[in-house]
């Protein structure tokens, strides 16, 4: 089967961007990391595409050219699929339907609770603590045109501690991260994630 063409989308450290291409050195998944697009300079997540020498491009949403340019990068690199790793910014709508469940992201929170916008990073843990809830967790689900209302892959739970802070739920559920995200994106390109009747299917 043939490698599968991966671009991801970043806005910082790229935590997961790189827990994602260590499996693929792995040769665990099979696919190749072909694209890095960043709205943002000067983040970990580039330094890391350098080192690597993964091309890489800052597109700035909302700029002149930005849509194209988007567009003909996806082209250009022959992407099969996207996925979102701690990108803070909105897909475009013609983005989403060119790629109509093609495009992963990943949520630090157990969807549908806590999402929607600016629900992203700390302001998740902060916002779950103050709910009091018992547990959290990690959601991976498709993009469609609203903030993190796509149909949902997986979800992995995640207890919340008493002496939780947001600072220290989040490194926990970091960890889920990290494992969770390669588990679906080896699936993704195993072909092995279907949609039926607007429902996920995963075959064994």
């Amino acid at each position: 089967m043939p490698k599968k063409r991966l671009a991801v989308f970043v806005s910082g450290r790229g935590s997961n961007l790189i827990a994602i291409h260590k499996k693929i050195l792995k040769n665990e998944i099979n696919g190749e990391i072909v694209l890095i697009i960043s709205n943002k300079e000067k983040i970990k997540a580039l330094e890391y595409a350098k080192k690597y020498n993964i091309d890489h491009y800052i597109l700035v949403p909302d700029s002149i050219g930005y849509i194209h340019n988007l567009k003909t990068l996806l082209k250009k690199y022959k992407v099969n699929f996207i996925l979102l790793a701690g990108y803070l910014k909105k897909i475009p709508e013609d983005i989403v339907k060119n790629y109509k469940w093609k495009i992963l992201n990943i949520h630090p929170a157990l969807l549908p609770k806590f999402g929607g916008k600016g629900m992203y990073g700390i302001n998740v843990h902060k916002a779950v603590i103050e709910a009091k809830e018992k547990e959290s967790g990690v959601t991976i689900h498709f993009i469609d045109e609203k903030y993190d209302k796509g149909l949902i892959i997986a979800q992995k739970k995640v207890k919340v501690l008493k002496n939780d802070t947001p600072e220290t739920l989040a490194k926990r559920v970091l960890k889920v991260e990290h494992k969770l995200y390669p588990e679906v994106v080896k699936l993704l390109c195993e072909n092995k994630i279907k949609i039926k009747n607007n429902k996920v299917i995963i075959k064994e």
